[in-house]
């Protein structure tokens, strides 16, 4: 389409020209004559020169899209521009490396806050290229009232308890999903300690106004820990700088225990101390201290290759930049998909994927680790393994209803993921795969890469393919590199 909207424009260009020049008066000796209407030499070089620089554009574009699919070693941003939707041809034997892993978002964030507690002057190495980690990078310290967050999840909460705590008046606002996000906990906690809040449009939710905050009036919360850990992190990051510290009371069943963990730990090393017990975090008024700091690779996005290995007929993968004693509670992925297929282990500085035996039946609880939960459910869809899941409750509030979009685009490769009760699913895998098969990502960054491993078993067509930005910018020339034809 693209290639016709140019040649369009051009040839349009071209023809305007040429009725131009049409109308140029050019001299006439009979007498009592009008002057007559007569193309010049100027106009109709100009014409052809219009004419042979859009055919030359044309054969370019074209040129570039064919060898982009023909070397795995050319960008896929070339054409990024061409379709909205990306096409993976089967491929189902893997050896490679994907170097451009991502670094954790989840720590880079948490490094921005913090360092700009501590006075923005800490070196911190590997930062993030996920879309969020760079609103970030460029929301913390602009001077401008309005901040738009298009649909960051950490950047809108940390940034709303940062902002408040630093006492800079702004306005938070985001997407039409991010609109939809609760963060009717967290206003609420912040209106607690003294802030000024307001909601601009539905209660409970963005956008929202930072009015004032003028002393703390009271340093100790309680708070739910079953909606989001988000909410706890971004009011622990803030306690320090409180006058008179906070104590958080954790109410309910805590998840996601390794993110606040996480939280805890880069605290630490920013020079703040946290005591955490089983259903309460206390933290006294500290000053954070500047300290390098270097962000690892993000777990989240190197499950992706877990779920390539498992559905592979042969796999070889390198992940770099990883840790098996990770911070963070994705590094469950080893664990989990052990059962489904996949050995883990590290190999000259590189963690090295293999096949395995699989199970037929798997039992997980995702409450610490909901992100992992999208691909599991395929993996397990598409390799006939049955999955009793819980701790899946938080991924309603996600970039979209993760629950009712996995059940949704399951159907279409025979698999179905069956709510139980609010606590519990089953898994029932697919008994007989297609040979292609189109996913919908509704504009969820995770259901896009999620889906994309079944291109080690058919055709696959992924829908959107600019959301995985959010996460793992270079996701699709990563899958280039092990071999992948990709249109």
């Amino acid at each position: 389409m693209v290639f016709k909207d140019v040649f369009r424009s051009c040839a349009f260009l071209a023809t305007n020209s040429l009725v131009f020049s049409l109308r140029l008066p050019v001299s006439n000796h009979a007498a009592n004559k009008a002057p007559e209407a007569s193309p010049t030499p100027i106009a109709i070089l100009l014409v052809v020169l219009i004419l042979q620089i859009t055919r030359f554009w044309f054969e370019m574009l074209h040129l570039i899209k064919k060898n982009l699919e023909q070397d795995c070693n050319l960008p896929i941003q070339i054409f990024s521009f061409l379709n909205s939707n990306i096409t993976i041809s089967r491929t189902n034997v893997l050896k490679g490396t994907a170097s451009l892993l991502p670094a954790s978002k989840s720590i880079a964030n948490r490094a921005l806050i913090i360092n700009a507690l501590a006075g923005g002057n800490s070196e911190l190495h590997n930062l993030s290229d996920a879309n969020d980690t760079q609103l970030m990078l460029k929301r913390i310290h602009t001077k401008e009232q309005i901040i738009d967050v298009e649909d960051a999840g950490t950047t809108m909460r940390f940034l709303t308890a940062y902002f408040t705590v630093t006492r800079q008046l702004k306005v938070l606002t985001g997407t039409s999903r991010m609109k939809e996000r609760p963060i009717g906990i967290l206003v609420n906690a912040l209106r607690t300690l003294g802030a000024d809040i307001k909601y601009l449009e539905k209660d409970g939710y963005p956008p929202l106004e930072i009015v004032q905050f003028d002393e703390q009036k009271t340093d100790s919360l309680r708070i739910r820990g079953d909606v989001s850990s988000q909410f706890i992190s971004a009011l622990m990051m803030i306690a320090p700088s409180l006058p008179n510290g906070l104590t958080l009371e954790l109410e309910g069943k805590v998840g996601s225990l390794p993110y606040i963990e996480m939280t805890a730990s880069m605290m630490k090393h920013f020079g703040v101390s946290c005591e955490l017990q089983k259903d309460k975090v206390i933290i006294l008024p500290q000053v954070y201290k500047p300290a390098p700091f270097t962000v690892e690779s993000d777990w989240s996005a190197a499950s992706y290759w877990f779920a390539f290995a498992a559905l592979s007929e042969k796999a070889e993968i390198l992940l770099p930049r990883l840790s098996l004693a990770s911070l963070q509670g994705d590094s469950a992925i080893v664990k989990i998909m052990e059962p489904l297929g996949v050995s883990a282990a590290m190999e000259n500085g590189l963690l090295k994927l293999t096949k395995k035996e699989s199970q037929q039946e798997i039992s997980w609880d995702f409450t610490h680790c909901p992100d992992l939960a999208q691909t599991v459910a395929v993996v397990c869809a598409a390799k006939g393994i049955k999955g009793y899941f819980t701790g899946l409750e938080s991924l309603r509030i996600k970039e979209t209803d993760r629950i009712a979009a996995l059940q949704q685009e399951l159907q279409k490769i025979g698999g179905t993921l069956i709510e139980l009760d609010k606590a519990h699913w089953t898994l029932e895998p697919s008994r007989q795969l297609p040979q292609q098969a189109s996913f919908n990502t509704y504009k969820d960054h995770r259901m896009a890469m999620a889906f994309a491993p079944l291109a080690t078993l058919m055709n696959v067509e992924i829908e959107d393919k600019a959301v995985v930005r959010k996460s793992y910018p270079n996701f699709w020339n990563d899958i280039l590199s092990f071999g992948f034809p990709m249109k």
